[in-house]
């Protein structure tokens, strides 16, 4: 049901984002540590996954909670990110991790700039982010670093402790 859900919600965006999950699989890169689905009547409502894990920010080294795998169904757009953050929450205090970090395509800054109006979140710009790809082929670089808008839920610390650095090293594949 999950890997049904991400082909028709990724899908759209791209027929390569939806690829990963056409085999069954309910995850792209990583695997998620802990996962907030919703439902309603129709099914999947929508998901965000979940994983600890140490990132490199600049030259330190951090704990983070990685959210990633997020989707709503498309007749549901708009209601979803703070939701889904709001059902993780007490998930993220348990992991007692400082930060939440995720990444999203610039083409989705309005929809996350709405968000972090509430403060719950706060765009991280010029920043870099490099990780492993999910699949290493002999003809291919097994990293990829891509230009994205980084997304930073401030847990156990303030913003204000969020390290500087241009370039965050996921240390794995993407969530």
């Amino acid at each position: 049901e999950l890997s049904n859900f991400f082909r028709a919600t990724y899908g759209p965006t791209g027929e390569f984002n939806a690829k990963p999950f056409e085999t069954g699989r309910s995850w792209a890169g990583a695997r998620p540590e802990r996962r907030a689905i919703a439902y309603d009547s129709k099914g999947i409502a929508s998901h965000m996954g979940l994983l600890r894990r140490f990132i490199k920010v600049g030259d330190t080294d951090l704990l983070v909670a990685e959210l990633g795998l997020y989707g709503v169904r498309p007749d549901l757009e708009g209601l979803g990110i703070a939701h889904s953050i709001r059902a993780l929450a007490p998930a993220l205090q348990e992991l007692a991790v400082p930060f939440a970090f995720g990444t999203v395509r610039h083409a989705m800054r309005n929809h996350v700039e709405r968000f972090c109006r509430d403060g719950i979140s706060n765009i991280v710009t010029g920043v870099r982010v490099r990780s492993t790809l999910p699949d290493v082929l002999p003809n291919m670089p097994s990293t990829r670093t891509e230009d994205v808008l980084v997304l930073v839920f401030p847990i156990g610390r303030p913003m204000s402790e969020w390290p500087s650095g241009s370039l965050i090293e996921r240390n794995g594949c993407e969530l």
